[in-house]
């Protein structure tokens, strides 16, 4: 892809800078989209071929292959039942997870549900499964045993594998699946024939249905059968562990009251009523140490302060807190009379003896209140040790039978346990035969299967889009593929970017043109000296000037003329990379050109071990070049002349394959001979060999003014040209430019938008011919 890019960057170059474009605004997108445009301008028709071959196969298989209608049915698991069922219901139910919807899937797919319904609707003669079936068959009886002893043996183990094979495609054709996050499961058969697809869909559902229907009674009716067996055990174990206890009670003279026995009733009571008693000495013993305390507080009459805080805090009596609020008002008086009369006022003192006579009444109060409570405290506290006797006594009374009430406990959990196992597996029994004439399964069909109208498969726009699509992405990977593979030469802004060098132009393909002006005498061998009009292609450029290759031609001429780098340019050389690239025909149209317009010119063939242009020229030569540059001839009667343009022409004669082309080329004498054409002729036009297949032209480089390189449009690689210019650096100085030889001018504008406006035939139509 890089390089394809590279290489569409190359051949736009130069038309980017002709046209004006500016590279800073383009950038990388811009590259990207000429690539694009360009690849689909050179690619289009692959990539159509491509795509119609794929749409042209996926009609073809839409219509060979046949139809397939799919059956589709609802069914819904976990069906609501009603209360008194699920009471009744003997076997535990948890609600439906992931885990067994999947089950329930894998049970409709299972073998036992395909068996069932083919057996039941006869589909071993469905010509949906005759044909498989009996192909099946025949490759079985021929790869089964070879020896004829046992043939009853061997037909059934055919029978049996014929069978298997026929429930395998039954298995193939269904499919189940769980609707979104649903209880519903879809349940899908695809047939040829619509309504044999919609009859073995509703089979399908109604034998799952009976299925779970008798897989359910099955397990009812085993559960049952189990039940009614450990009823009886239990029944019989209860009844023995009741009368166990019994026995044991009238054997230890154990009397029991509300379900507790006595001794054990009593020894509660007591522990009740030795802790209710124990709590009341305890308060009446605090409330005798707290009045002590208050009392010998306030003993002395330096206690005044102390004795509010301690009366009101400890004492809830009725006749302190009255004395206490009334010492406590007398109290707030004297502070503030004593403020304002003084403290030995009169009034103040009084208050003093009146505070004094209510402490002394509040501390008699409490000595009263004090006498009381030791009463109290020595009424508990006797009651208590009398209940703590009743206790010690009923104690070592319940001793004597503890022994006997731990075995009659553990005889009693026993019969009680005995007796709970037997109530509960009665229900459960009760409920198994009631639910047993109720059978109710947790599957239902929701949406019964109907004939389809429409096929399933093969879905025709699926398969055209598919077919398309596929078409368009193999179309491009081909062409994309072909389009990196393409590397040749395509447009003039590709040859200067790859080899720095300008492009001089572009010749268009010629294809066989008859000469208008045929030489009478062209076929005669005995007229040597005689230029031949033979093939049309090497005249173009004199027999139609106003043509689009005379034109390219000339635009040789000019860039040989304006050349600067040498002082002459009277020796002008062409030569291609290859053989085959129309180097020969661009040397004679070039020297054409020059003798039309007045120019004294001489065209020499240099390709010594391959002449074409002397073959088509000078077809009856006996004496050309190799005999000059020998001294075996001289100049003049080795040169042949066209009596129209009065073009000179030097051949090569073959006579003899020549082993040592390139030190003739380089010779003295090859030098002397050009120079006398120098001074004779305005123009020298040399044919010259290839660079890639051998050296010959290396060997001309003192002779050539200005070298041009001819390269065909489209066939040469660029490689191979890069190569042969890295071989050959002697040349690099005359070398004044490329020509794209025999380039498709239609074509090209799919390699290059430039040429699309630039090349259009309507411009060359308004000067001359566009052909």
């Amino acid at each position: 892809m890089l390089q394809m890019l590279q290489s569409e960057r190359s051949r736009s170059a130069l038309a980017n800078e002709l046209v004006g474009d500016r590279s800073d605004q383009g950038g990388g997108f811009g590259d990207l989209i000429n690539f694009t445009l360009g690849f689909l301008r050179r690619q289009y028709a692959l990539i159509l071929f491509v795509t119609a071959l794929a749409v042209m196969t996926s009609l073809i298989y839409l219509r060979v292959t046949p139809p397939t209608y799919t059956a589709q049915v609802k069914v819904l698991l976990g069906s609501v039942k009603a209360q008194f069922v699920q009471q009744q219901s003997i076997l535990a139910e948890s609600p439906l997870d992931v885990a067994q919807l999947e089950s329930q899937i894998e049970i409709i797919k299972s073998k036992a549900i395909a068996a069932s319904v083919i057996d039941k609707i006869n589909l071993a003669n469905d010509p949906d499964f005759n044909a498989s079936a009996q192909r099946l068959q025949k490759l079985l009886g021929i790869f089964s045993g070879s020896s004829g002893s046992e043939p009853a043996k061997r037909d059934d183990k055919t029978s049996a594998e014929a069978r298997d094979g026929l429930i395998a495609a039954f298995q193939g054709k269904l499919q189940a699946s769980r609707i979104g996050m649903s209880n519903v499961i879809e349940i899908s058969y695809s047939s040829r024939n619509p309504e044999r697809a919609a009859q073995v869909i509703n089979a399908i559902a109604d034998t799952y249905i009976a299925d779970q229907l008798n897989a359910k009674f099955e397990a009812n009716r085993t559960a049952k059968s189990w039940l009614h067996d450990r009823l009886r055990e239990l029944g019989q174990q209860a009844l023995t562990a009741e009368r166990a206890v019994n026995a044991f009670k009238v054997q230890n003279n154990i009397v029991a009251v509300g379900g507790r026995l006595m001794d054990e009733q009593q020894v509660t009571d007591l522990n009740g009523r030795l802790v209710a008693a124990r709590a009341q000495t305890s308060d009446a013993l605090a409330r005798v140490d707290r009045f002590k305390t208050i009392l010998r507080q306030n003993e002395a009459s330096t206690a005044n302060a102390s004795l509010d805080a301690s009366v009101s805090d400890a004492l809830s009596s009725p006749i302190i807190n009255n004395l206490r609020q009334q010492y406590l008002e007398l109290s707030r008086r004297e502070r503030d009379w004593s403020a304002r009369f003084g403290r030995n006022h009169l009034a103040v003192l009084n208050l003093h003896t009146r505070m004094r006579d209510l402490r002394t009444s509040i501390l008699d109060e409490v000595r009263r209140l004090s006498e009381t409570a030791k009463s109290d405290y020595e009424v508990a506290k006797q009651r208590q040790e009398e209940i703590e006797k009743q206790l010690t006594q009923a104690v070592s009374q319940s001793r004597t039978t503890n022994s006997a009430e731990a075995t009659m406990r553990e005889l009693e959990t026993s019969a009680k346990s005995y007796r709970s196992l037997y109530e509960s597996f009665l229900q459960r029994y009760m409920g198994a035969v009631q639910q047993e004439s109720y059978p109710l399964t947790e599957a239902r069909v929701i949406s019964p299967a109907s004939p389809p109208q429409n096929k399933s498969k093969p879905k025709s726009a699926l398969v055209l889009i598919l077919g398309l699509l596929g078409g368009l992405a193999l179309g491009t990977g081909l062409a994309l593929l072909r389009d990196i593979l393409d590397r040749v030469f395509r447009t003039s802004a590709q040859v200067e970017a790859m080899l720095h060098m300008p492009c001089i132009c572009l010749v268009p393909l010629l294809k066989d043109v008859e000469p208008k002006q045929l030489h009478e005498h062209a076929d005669n061998p005995s007229n040597q000296g005689m230029i031949v009009r033979r093939s049309g292609v090497y005249w173009a450029a004199s027999e139609m000037p106003l043509s689009r290759f005379a034109e390219s031609i000339r635009s040789i001429k000019l860039a040989v003329d304006l050349n600067v780098t040498n002082s002459s340019n009277k020796v002008v050389g062409i030569t291609s990379s290859l053989p085959n690239e129309g180097k020969s025909t661009i040397t004679a149209a070039l020297a054409q050109l020059m003798a039309h317009a007045g120019a004294r010119v001489i065209v020499v063939d240099c390709d010594l071990r391959n002449p074409s242009l002397s073959r088509n020229l000078a077809p009856h030569a006996s004496v050309g070049l190799v005999e000059v540059i020998s001294g075996r001839c001289p100049l003049d009667e080795a040169i042949c002349k066209d009596p129209n343009t009065n073009l000179a022409f030097l051949p090569t004669v073959e006579k003899q394959p020549l082993f040592h082309t390139c030190e003739m080329l380089s010779a003295t004498t090859t030098k002397q001979l050009f120079d006398q054409l120098r001074a004779t002729y305005d123009y020298v036009v040399v044919d010259l060999p290839p660079l890639a297949p051998i050296v010959d032209t290396r060997a001309t480089a003192q002779l050539i003014d200005c070298l041009v390189l001819a390269i065909e449009w489209g066939r040469t690689k660029t490689d191979v040209v890069q190569h042969a210019l890295r071989t050959a650096p002697s040349l690099n100085t005359a070398l004044i430019g490329v020509v794209l030889n025999k380039t498709d001018m239609q074509a090209i504008r799919r390699y290059d938008s430039y040429h699309n406006d630039y090349y259009c035939n309507k411009h060359f139509a308004r000067y001359g011919y566009t052909a």
